[in-house]
């Protein structure tokens, strides 16, 4: 019984990614022969991993390897292995499909680039290595079957618009690819990928490290010009971990990290350690140079790999690392866990908790150095990561000062360096007892918004928070060395410190002289604001709203709502500037017993500039336009 072939169409953005390939975006082609190996391998690690946690899956796992095969004649070039395998419908979806969100944006940007390095680090974010290899090969043949299935499966394309895809019936276990390679061409970089020596040092710079044996059948000359074949191991299989720093060379703990984390750029930073004692392990972890596109999607990969007694484990081992540390790339390995262990039994595992609090403890350390003595290298780790590290406050009550002191943010006392908590407490002024700050969308806007006009006349530094995340900690934790936190767009707001008794008859006067016209406006707009006072935070605005201590801010209202959880209305208070033209025109036409309905108009457009000042939405647009459209014409 023949078995039909199915010709299927490539996602869109895969076709034009494959496209991109073909025509060689980057100029380092060799790296396609590395992810392959690294597929391989991954394969390999499942398919332990499955025998063990299936006791029902009938496999051998004895010999685990990685086969290359060059054929200098018919110009083709195989990698095997005998690993897990796929499926057909894992076939379709992992190759057929490029299943991750903001393909598109990465497109946009790899046609943008010119710079091949860039490139490179690009496509490393989405994981499409797979596809690195039609910029060697003018068709690739995929053959595998998945470990307990009885039949395989055929993949077939030469990287343009479609693939053809048919089961197989005597298909052995595991995945092999095989490349028709294109022709040598040194200027453009294109390699003869079927010679021995070049594979030889693919996969001595890129696979060293690889934990399985990669093997390549080789012919030698032998006794009477006879020529014999010999199989040999082409990698060491030296676990990097294992070994001692001073052992290693950075480009080795590089292609070791770009093989864990899938990614193709460098690392900002190496972390070796090794524990010794009643509880024994490694550690090799690295913080990368850019954070990848699915940092904050919650399907994101979290975690480092585990292994025991160098017998991988578990891939994206969330129990080892905390979530606001999920960057974190590398590898635990344990000497004394059990090889059959489940992600539930690690969460409640001792000897792992303490392992967890170690690590982290290792990476802050790590970071606060490099804050202290690179601030350059700080700095983009701060750029990449900070909102991630910032979640930290919420959740790592044991490491919340370390994490605070990490902090880097904008604020009004440089236009382009961001400050450090430490540094804006040594910069306080005398008699000064708060730290303050502000939230909002961006930095803009909070520069421009009417609370900050006091704190800029006065000479106040303000924090200018504009993370999604600064909402909550900034509520949650509530002080840094002993100094309070404060929102100035919440509570009163007094700066004038020692001048309180100096200044406190003008106010009172001023309380009474506008006594009537609060009362007045705090009954109008009674349904938005939950009451009407004088200004102290003003200088040239007439007017702002602020919120209680304990009131939501608009922007984490917003969040919530966003959300879908629902709020009660929360109605906050609108200031007005007792020294503002338009609030004192206000004051003595209600004096003068202006008519009613026009003081009720204006109210409402007073009220409706402080929202929109501080990025607010309006209700009815639509009646504000006309309102101040008909304000506007009667002063023509």
């Amino acid at each position: 019984m023949s078995n039909p072939t199915e010709t299927l169409e490539f996602q869109a953005e895969a076709r034009q990614l494959l496209q991109l390939m073909v025509h060689s975006i980057y100029s380092n082609k060799d790296i396609f022969l590395r992810e392959l190996i690294s597929n391989a391998s991954d394969a390999l690690d499942k398919l332990r991993l499955e025998s063990l946690v299936n006791k029902e899956l009938e496999v051998d796992t004895s010999d685990l390897h990685i086969t290359i095969e060059a054929d200098r004649e018919q110009r083709t070039l195989t990698v095997r292995d005998n690993g897990i395998g796929m499926s057909r419908d894992e076939v379709v979806a992992l190759i057929g499909t490029i299943a991750k969100s903001g393909t598109g944006e990465l497109l946009r940007k790899l046609k943008e680039s010119k710079d091949a390095g860039a490139s490179q680090e690009l496509i490393g974010q989405f994981g499409v290595g797979f596809y690195s290899t039609f910029m060697v090969a003018d068709r690739v043949v995929l053959v595998t079957r998945r470990a307990g299935q009885t039949e395989g499966v055929r993949w077939e394309s030469a990287g343009e618009g479609t693939y053809e895809i048919s089961a197989v019936a005597d298909a052995p276990q595991g995945t092999s690819v095989t490349l028709h390679l294109k022709p040598a061409d040194t200027e453009d970089n294109l390699f003869d990928y079927a010679d021995e020596w070049k594979i030889r040092e693919i996969v001595k710079q890129y696979s060293d490290f690889i934990a399985w044996p990669i093997r390549m059948s080789v012919e030698r000359p032998g006794e009477n010009d006879e020529t014999t074949t010999e199989v040999q191991t082409l990698n060491s299989m030296k676990a990097l971990w294992a070994r001692s720093r001073d052992e290693v060379a950075q480009d080795e703990y590089n292609e070791f990290y770009k093989h864990v984390a899938r990614d193709w750029a460098d690392p900002l930073e190496t972390i070796h350690m090794k524990a010794e004692g009643t509880f024994e392990y490694e550690a090799l972890l690295f913080i990368p140079s850019h954070a990848p596109a699915d940092l904050f999607m919650r399907e994101g990969r979290r975690g480092v790999q585990l292994y025991v007694k160098r017998v991988f484990i578990m891939d994206d081992c969330d129990a080892l690392m905390p979530d606001y540390l999920r960057f974190v790339k590398g590898v635990v390995d344990a000497h004394d866990l059990s090889l059959n262990i489940s992600r539930e039994i690690l969460q409640q595992d001792r000897q792992i908790r303490i392992v967890r609090r170690r690590l982290v403890k290792k990476v802050l350390t790590t970071i606060k150095e490099m804050q202290a003595k690179e601030p350059q290298r700080y700095r983009t780790l701060w750029t990449e990561f900070g909102r991630a590290i910032k979640e930290g406050l919420l959740d790592d009550v044991d490491n919340r000062e370390t994490l605070l002191d990490l902090i880097s943010a904008a604020s009004t006392h440089d236009p382009e360096e961001p400050t450090t908590l430490r540094g804006y407490v040594e910069r306080m002024k005398d008699g000064q007892s708060d730290i303050y700050y502000v939230t909002g969308e961006s930095r803009s806007m909070i520069e421009n918004s009417p609370h900050m006009e006091a704190f800029r006349a006065k000479g106040y530094e303000v924090l200018l928070l504009t993370d999604p995340v600064d909402e909550v900690w900034v509520e949650q934790v509530g002080q840094y060395d002993g100094k309070p936190l404060q929102s100035i767009a919440k509570g009163q707001v007094d700066l004038d410190g020692g001048d309180d008794a100096e200044q406190e008859p003008e106010r009172e006067q001023q309380r009474k002289d506008f006594a009537d016209l609060l009362s007045l406006l705090g009954e109008q707009l009674a349904g938005e604001v939950k009451e009407v006072r004088l200004s102290s935070r003003l200088t040239t605005s007439p007017a702002c709203i602020v919120g209680d201590d304990q009131d939501l801010t608009p922007t984490l209202e917003k969040l919530y709502r966003a959300m879908g959880q629902e709020l009660p209305q929360i109605k906050r208070i609108l200031e007005l500037n007792p020294g503002h033209p338009l609030v004192t025109g206000l004051r003595e036409a209600h004096s003068a017993g202006a008519d009613p309905a026009a003081l009720a108009e204006t109210a409402e457009l007073i009220y409706g500039m402080a929202l929109l000042a501080e990025g607010g939405e309006l209700k009815d647009p639509a009646r504000f336009t006309r309102l101040l459209a008909d304000r506007l014409a009667r002063t023509l």
